[in-house]
């Protein structure tokens, strides 16, 4: 017999293989990038699910940072904060109705005249479309008018109907969110910001306030700045409209001042409305020169204007601004688009100050 224990003798120990620091470094920084990744995203499906709550707060943070230093200034002459941030909601109101009352006014003046003029307008561009380089005949007009009548019947009159009223219910219900939400804000935006605070751990406290204070400065530089912009889009195209001897010019700069906060399709929009009002009215020459004119008023502000004081006040490189918006605009549609530049603001304000505060503390 052997010795005992030779029948059971142990395995050779496995030599342990000892990974290169670097792909120990990249299999760390890969999970924890997935789990970032994944909270993001789990982050964005909830606010797209509750949007209807969502962007009706982030619009009143926009009219906030415009509107609060009138809040602060009534207050330092002794109005009550409540008062003040009702006086603020109420002026801005009253502001916007005014200004649609008075459109409302120059459309319901000039609308009979408008509408022989479009009458008119029609017809000739009808002449122009037969006489012209299309050399379309006019059973050929009537086809194609007889063809888009027929794309559209009774049953999608219907739901379209259906659609726009719970469009119209969702809208009414957003806007006396935003002017409730707006009004908070304006009085007890400190308290509420305390609050949120207070939710993260006592040592980081510190630095999400200080660096959320950072961003706002930079949120409210940016809106401020968007408003110069439209403001200057506005009174740009009104002119053109006004030398070319166009109706409704107020209705036009307002229009203009209105969807210039959508990026890229309030452009196209109001451009649109311009250029199509001109056709109308004035014919295609002075539709061609209206165009012009849009483009040139949208392509100074575009190259000139905007980069200066976005790069001036809030110091987001262009690049940055139209990476910004087409992936809002991917993402989240127009909704995204009108937030992108906005968010990028602030974050870029945010990455700075906690940059800049880590060199200063290794230093």
């Amino acid at each position: 017999m052997g010795a005992p224990g030779a029948g059971s003798a142990r395995p050779p120990e496995r030599p342990t293989v000892e990974l290169p620091p670097a792909i120990l470094v990249a299999s760390e920084w890969s999970w924890r990038l997935l789990l970032i990744g994944f909270a993001v995203v789990l982050l964005g499906w909830l606010l797209l699910t509750l949007r209807v709550v969502v962007v009706p707060l982030l619009v009143a943070v926009l009219i906030t940072a415009l509107i609060v230093p009138v809040t602060n200034a009534l207050s330092r002459v002794g109005i009550a904060r409540g008062v003040a941030a009702g006086l603020t909601l109420l002026g801005l109101v009253l502001l916007v109705l005014g200004l649609l009352a008075l459109v409302g006014q120059q459309v319901a003046a000039g609308y009979a005249g408008l509408a022989r003029q479009l009458v008119r307008g029609l017809n000739e561009i009808k002449l122009w479309l037969i006489r012209g380089p299309l050399g379309l005949s006019e059973r050929d007009i009537d086809e194609a008018f007889n063809s888009l009548g027929a794309l559209v019947t009774t049953d999608q009159l219907t739901q379209g109907a259906l659609q726009v009223g719970t469009t119209l219910g969702h809208i009414v219900a957003g806007l006396l969110l935003t002017l409730f939400a707006t009004y908070f804000l304006l009085y007890e935006g400190a308290r509420i910001w305390a609050w949120v605070v207070r939710l993260f751990p006592r040592r980081a406290r510190g630095r999400v306030d200080s660096s959320a204070r950072r961003g706002w400065m930079s949120l409210t530089a940016f809106v401020r700045a968007t408003v110069m912009v439209a403001a200057v889009d506005a009174v740009g195209i009104a002119l053109v409209a006004l030398i070319l001897g166009l109706p409704f010019v107020v209705p036009i700069g307002v229009l203009v001042f209105l969807t210039s906060f959508v990026p890229i399709v309030g452009a196209l929009v109001s451009g649109a409305v311009a250029v199509l009002l001109a056709l109308v009215v004035k014919g295609p020459v002075i539709a061609i020169v209206m165009l012009g004119g849009v483009l040139l008023v949208q392509q100074a502000e575009a190259h000139i204007l905007q980069p200066f004081l976005m790069g001036h006040f809030v110091r987001i490189h262009p690049l940055a601004i139209l990476l910004a918006i087409t992936t809002g605009a991917y993402l989240a549609g127009i909704v995204g688009a009108l937030f992108a530049v906005p968010l990028t603001a602030f974050i870029n304000a945010v990455a700075f100050h906690l940059a800049n505060e880590r060199s200063d503390v290794e230093v």
